[in-house]
């Protein structure tokens, strides 16, 4: 594993999870690549790397893009033996993700079309200390098990 990440516990399970505090910028993209890249090794994944890379990628670019947050954390986790997780949590909990359509002409706009698409699921998780939220995390997550057909993993 890289010296890029930090191991945490994800769930009482001992599921593992690496995660990286990181600037809310662009370049920061690139980091979540390899994080992604360097778990999804560490787990004999390397075949879900690109879609990981991609989700990574679409997220950071969403934080950086509707968010005023100096610093966004990624996260790539395994929430079961089945499924790897990659999010990016941010501190704005007024800021949620919303699916909707581009027009041919946008520019811009496509990120969670591009998630919906690749993913098997994705969403987010509202943080919280006490009753108001300071924070969100945007996730999808990708099946480990290749057997299981695509329209049945949702």
């Amino acid at each position: 594993m890289t010296s890029l990440s930090t191991r945490v516990q994800a769930d009482p399970a001992d599921h593992p999870a690496y995660s990286r505090t990181c600037r809310c910028e662009p370049s920061t993209a690139e980091i979540g690549r390899k994080l992604v890249r360097d778990a999804l090794g560490a787990w004999d994944l390397d075949d879900l790397a690109g879609l990981a890379e991609l989700i990574i990628s679409e997220l950071v670019a969403n934080a950086v893009r509707h968010t005023s947050c100096q610093s966004i954390r990624l996260t790539v986790g395994r929430p079961s033996t089945t499924w790897v997780r990659v999010g990016v949590l941010d501190q704005a909990p007024w800021r949620l993700p919303v699916l909707s359509p581009a027009d041919d002409d946008d520019e811009a706009g496509r990120g969670l079309l591009l998630i919906d698409a690749v993913a098997c699921r994705w969403g987010y998780d509202l943080h919280s200390s006490g009753r108001r939220p300071w924070g969100k995390e945007v996730w999808a997550e990708l099946l480990t098990d290749a057997d299981v057909p695509i329209g049945e993993q949702r």
